[in-house]
């Protein structure tokens, strides 16, 4: 399984130590963190590329860095919930110059393909507070479908936090039925 994967206008691909700076950049912006606790450290944000470029290395699939002419991108990619390793999701994260060219949905388009093409997932899932317009925007351009019963609150934040409450969002592969 090749790690690098190309869009239309997107190189997915490894981390590199170049990523580091705008990773980090990204990371600490407060409207890219606003649907997240806070914005991440420096360190914090190294340590999410390390964690991200070894569960690729591992894998051959995962969290890879987004690339657009030549420019860091953010990222895109599957991965398994810590509170709920058995559900595969989608996820991104992008800088605010990358906001509202598609990227986000081109790029989770080919990590979707892998899944289930590659990976033979039946299902994927997506998550996000539900004040997050901008990605369930995505998630409805995937395909990907919300079912109130399965919103829940995100394990990590405490009783009152007001970014508990997640909407889940789903999609079948092609061919199976829910």
């Amino acid at each position: 399984m090749t790690l690098e994967r190309r869009t239309a206008r997107i190189l997915m691909r490894p981390w590199t130590t170049a990523d580091l700076e705008p990773f980090a950049e990204m990371n600490a912006d407060p409207e890219v963190m606003r649907y997240f606790p806070a914005p991440l450290t420096r360190q914090e944000s190294d340590a999410l590329a390390a964690r991200a470029q070894a569960w690729l290395e591992e894998n051959g699939w995962g969290l890879w860095a987004l690339e657009v002419d030549g420019r860091f991108a953010g990222f895109t990619g599957l991965a398994r919930p810590s509170w709920n390793p058995s559900l595969t999701e989608v996820g991104w994260r992008l800088p605010r110059w990358a906001w509202g060219h598609g990227y986000a949905t081109e790029a989770a388009r080919q990590a979707l393909a892998v899944g289930f093409d590659e990976l033979g997932l039946t299902e994927i899932v997506s998550f996000t507070a539900v004040a997050n317009e901008r990605s369930r925007a995505v998630m409805r351009r995937l395909g990907m479908t919300r079912d109130p019963a399965d919103d829940f609150d995100y394990p990590p934040r405490p009783e009152g936090h007001p970014l508990r409450r997640h909407v889940l969002y789903r999609v079948q592969a092609p061919g199976t039925s829910s």
